[in-house]
């Protein structure tokens, strides 16, 4: 399989890195001809420039139990005003309350120059070895980074500040305009970019900035900052500090980028329905951020439905066109990576980081995977080809063709994922507990059961997978669909195990214990929920097609001999998630769905939990709108006949 030939012009998801030239230890943009920090003392010059002008460590100590804090960043660099900050956040801020850090980076560093740098602070060894490990892969757009168990959460955009700032959805308590000189990096300092900064804003909203141009000065002050100068740090002249005051924007502009004030919040207990990946995560991540959430499930432990099969590889299947159905795979794949390794450091919990390989098994998959790699340029800590030599040394498996191999995939055991996840104080699980219905009662709603009283919510979550339909309102008219698959558990003396997961026309995991999980099925004409004979031949045989040489005695087992279980994926009719809320004429908000997350749901769930735990509590959102949009329920709606 021949290497990508992607030239700088078709980078596809990567990203131009900062061209760095190092002048006595310092790191110095070749690009715009300017240093990152000052050379005297780049830490104390960020304090007082950006966290001095801007309050940080006296408003991060008034802040209440349970707050948020909203810091927005124009250039993060090194990542030295992030770390500070963290630092700060440490020191003064309530033990429960939440730092968001939006910023964005069109030249982001390599994690060798991003060490390097950070190596220059030793009191900031353990955030910055931290950052160095969670440092997003280089690929555009946003990415969600969480530290501190919690309690700090950085949005990254990699790409350019205008783009970053019509994407994402938050507002500021305060702003760092770092980056370079406006003479020397004019593109970020146009009308548009400050423009963009208000919609970001409110009144109380903070800035501070290395510049005293005056063009500067004169563009924040028409947005409704309050401007003044100040003394420069050392050798620095002035700079420009000030306060929005008023918002011309408010009274002109949508709210489509702009979140009410997370500060000083009373926020209500959350409910949620289903103990599956979605509902085990989402509860998870509520009560991270101070949230109470009582989840509903209909059976007697958690993961009992389609996220209970006693393995799960992770893999999502990238598209040859880098189109938004890829971005969010791609970006889905990568967040679930960094959160299963957050949850489970030490790999002994549920998450097996064993590397993934996708095996070109076929003449027309080979053809795909050649198109796919010519066409976009991946960094090679994502995914690279390799030759069938490469794949058989690195699964030690009996593998005959090269693939795509993903060294930072793997597979997990979801039950203990899932029971892991919902261990947490904030979190109060009734099991046993069948809903029967969701109507709207006043300004909130009401979940009935199959017994026992009901239960009112001003929020409730839908995540019980291809059920959901029938709890919506109207929920006959979306498309959802319910696909039959059943996994087959294989001894382990009767193949040849591989050390990574192997994905094909179906996909192998790792033994674990006595057993190596393949399959699954994908029925689309039956919902018996019986494990049928027919179905374990059909993984055999698929497997014997693929990976002809795997068994250990020449022939397969008998289909008779296996042991299996059976779900029920949801899906919908374009084969993409549904997220966000329920709205219906008349109703009362609230209410939001979680579901057709088909056979990608370990992969997809961690991000767009996240990212749905942000529209919940009211925070910077981790995805950009445009992605967002097209996973709406509404979508999924039976269109109308002449429609």
């Amino acid at each position: 399989m021949s290497t990508s030939n992607a030239g700088p012009d078709n980078l596809g998801p990567a990203i131009q890195t900062a061209d760095i030239e190092w002048r006595d230890g310092h790191p110095v943009s070749r690009t715009f001809g300017d240093v990152y920090f000052s050379r005297e003392n780049g830490l104390k010059e960020t304090r007082y420039v950006f966290l001095g002008h801007n309050r940080i460590e006296e408003r991060f100590a008034a802040l209440k139990p349970g707050a948020a804090f909203v810091v927005a960043e124009t250039g993060f660099g090194t990542g030295l005003n992030f770390l500070a900050t963290w630092r700060a956040w440490q020191a003064y801020a309530p033990s429960d309350a939440t730092l968001h850090f939006v910023s964005v980076e069109r030249y982001p560093l390599s994690l060798e120059d991003l060490e390097r740098a950070l190596s220059l602070w030793p009191e900031l060894k353990p955030m910055a070895e931290a950052l160095h490990q969670r440092y997003p892969a280089l690929v555009k757009g946003s990415h969600r980074v969480v530290f501190a168990e919690g309690r700090i959460r950085l949005t990254l955009y990699f790409g350019d500040a205008s783009e970053a700032w019509s994407n994402l959805r938050f507002t500021a308590d305060a702003w760092y305009l770092d980056g370079f000189s406006p003479a020397l990096n004019p593109g970020l300092w146009f009308e548009r970019l400050i423009g963009q900064i208000a919609e970001h804003s409110r009144p109380g909203t903070t800035v501070a900035t290395f510049t005293s141009v005056g063009a500067v000065r004169r563009a924040l002050q028409a947005v409704g900052f309050a401007m003044k100068e100040a003394p420069g740090f050392e050798r620095k002249r002035d700079i420009l500090a000030g306060e929005i005051t008023h918002n011309p924007s408010l009274a002109s502009s949508s709210d489509r980028h702009r979140l009410p004030a997370t500060a000083n919040r009373d926020l209500p207990s959350v409910t949620i329905v289903g103990a599956g990946i979605a509902g085990a995560l989402t509860a998870r991540n509520l009560a991270e951020r101070g949230r109470h959430v009582i989840v509903y499930s209909a059976g007697a432990m958690p993961a009992d439905g389609a996220s209970g099969n006693p393995q799960a590889a992770l893999y999502v299947k990238l598209g040859v066109d880098y189109g938004p159905e890829t971005q969010l795979a791609l970006r889905a794949l990568l967040h679930a990576q960094r959160t299963y390794s957050r949850y489970d450091p030490e790999h002994t919990r549920f998450w097996h980081p064993t590397g993934l390989i996708q095996l070109a098994t076929d003449p027309k998959e080979a053809d795909r995977q050649r198109r796919f790699l010519e066409r976009h340029r991946y960094p090679a800590d994502i995914l690279r080809d390799v030759s069938p030599d490469e794949a058989k040394a690195l699964s030690g498996s009996p593998v005959e063709m090269g693939g795509l191999w993903f060294p930072d995939s793997g597979w997990l055991e979801p039950p203990q994922l899932c029971r892991w996840l919902l261990d947490h104080p904030n979190i109060e699980c009734k099991y046993g507990h069948t809903v029967t219905g969701v109507y709207a009662q006043s300004e909130r709603w009401r979940l009935s059961f199959s017994h026992g009283d009901p239960h009112l919510s001003s929020q409730v979550v839908l995540t019980g997978g291809h059920r959901v339909a029938s709890l919506l309102p109207e929920g006959h008219l979306y498309r959802f669909k319910s696909i039959r698959g059943q996994v087959t558990e294989l001894p382990t003396n009767c193949i040849q195990n591989p050390r990574t997961v192997l994905c094909g026309q179906s996909y192998l995991n790792p033994a674990h214990g006595d057993y190596a999980v393949t399959g699954a099925t994908f029925d689309l004409k039956t919902q018996d929920s019986a494990v049928l004979l027919a179905s374990h031949q059909q993984n055999l045989d698929s497997l014997s097609r693929w990976l002809p040489n795997v068994w250990s005695k020449r022939t397969p087992p008998a289909a008779a001999d296996l042991s299996g279980r059976v779900s029920f994926r949801c899906t919908t009719h374009d084969y993409q998630p549904v997220i966000g809320a329920v709205e219906g004429k008349g109703e009362p908000d609230g209410l939001y769905v979680f579901t057709g997350l088909g056979s990608k749901g370990f992969a997809l769930a961690p991000l767009l939990a996240e990212w749905l735990t942000d529209r919940l509590c009211g925070e910077p959102e981790c995805l950009e709108q445009a992605l967002v949009s097209r996973l709406a329920l509404a979508r999924c709606r039976i269109p109308l006949d002449g429609a």
